[in-house]
């Protein structure tokens, strides 16, 4: 019988250590881009949501969060997710409009200006990004806002006019047509290189959030901001529907919660940040006001023609979607 003790306890070790191999190779790893800085409260957000699916999975889904445009530029997300060199990622929704003007309509501006409103918006139009995701392979998770748009500017701004050959930076095509209609000569340039941009003058104005503004410490090289609240675009999460299939029910199911989770979270971090954003502007000196009546006026024109542009482009879908929009309202 001593002859087979060794046998035996070699026999459990082999069996305790695949059972272990089994166990790590159970285990599954995302790789997740995201364009913006790890401190970012969208970038906090994701980091959120990864910790809850890996907590709610017991750590058989984890998620690793690549901040700050580190693992791929925000143009190459999406097609890094559909080719498999990335299983989930992050981008601006309105990056895609070349693709499709639904993707565009967040960005339409003042058709929705307040977190209600965009609130409305994206429960009407939802399921229409969902269905062209698809069509690529993607599947959404959540989406959250940004706060609302406004403009900076090294100089002060009384009308469109004071626009005219000024040099602003676009993060999509609709911002870059409502620059050229301002007069302006819109240059695109991702947040991930929005800080150099202002320092070297490629651009010497600005429509975007407050937080982009803080995060690019806008104050350093912009004197004004104008809260013009244009629009509120929408940064959305999405993953691979390959890779979604083939996790198991159970993993499957927490990565829906965990997503639900952060979409809600999301849209009341952007608002409750909104004011303290702004806040911060004013404290490091930036001159934080209403745009005047002419300018609103002005801009508020740009915005119908742009509305009328957006549905001839979207054509019936379009339609479809702003009538729930107009009648949700």
């Amino acid at each position: 019988m001593r002859s087979i003790k060794p046998f035996r306890s070699a026999l459990c070790a082999t069996v305790a250590a695949f059972g272990l191999s089994t166990a790590a190779l159970a285990q599954t790893t995302w790789d997740m881009p995201t364009p913006y800085p790890a401190t970012n409260f969208h970038t906090e957000n994701i980091q959120q949501f990864a910790n809850d699916v890996a907590s709610a999975t017991a750590g058989q889904l984890k998620i690793t969060v690549h901040p700050g445009g580190a693992l791929f530029k925000g143009p190459e997300i999406k097609r890094a997710v559909q080719a498999g060199q990335a299983q989930i990622g992050e981008l601006l929704i309105s990056s895609l409009a070349n693709e499709d003007p639904i993707y565009a309509l967040d960005t339409v501006p003042f058709l929705a200006t307040s977190y209600a409103e965009a609130g409305t918006l994206w429960s009407v139009s939802r399921s229409a990004v969902e269905a062209r995701l698809a069509k690529h392979g993607l599947k959404l998770l959540f989406a959250v806002p940004w706060p609302p748009q406004g403009i900076y500017s090294k100089s002060a701004v009384a009308t469109m006019g004071d626009f005219k050959n000024m040099k602003i930076r676009s993060y999509s095509p609709t911002v870059a047509r409502m620059i050229e209609l301002m007069g302006g000569q819109p240059v695109t340039v991702q947040a991930a290189d929005l800080t150099q941009a202002l320092a070297t003058g490629v651009v010497s104005a600005n429509i975007t959030s407050s937080s982009t503004g803080y995060d690019s410490k806008s104050w350093e090289q912009l004197s004004h901001y104008y809260d013009v609240q244009a629009w509120l675009p929408k940064n959305m999460v999405f993953v691979s529907q390959k890779v979604f299939d083939g996790l198991d029910a159970g993993t499957r199911d927490a990565l829906l919660k965990a997503a639900a989770a952060a979409e809600t979270r999301g849209w009341k971090t952007s608002e409750e940040k909104t004011a303290w954003y702004i806040d911060q502007l004013k404290q490091n000196g930036m001159q934080v006001q209403p745009p005047s009546d002419a300018l609103r006026g002005e801009l508020k024109k740009v915005g119908d023609t742009m509305t009328t542009d957006w549905l001839e482009r979207a054509g019936a879908d379009g339609k479809a979607i702003l009538d729930a929009y107009r009648a949700a309202r």
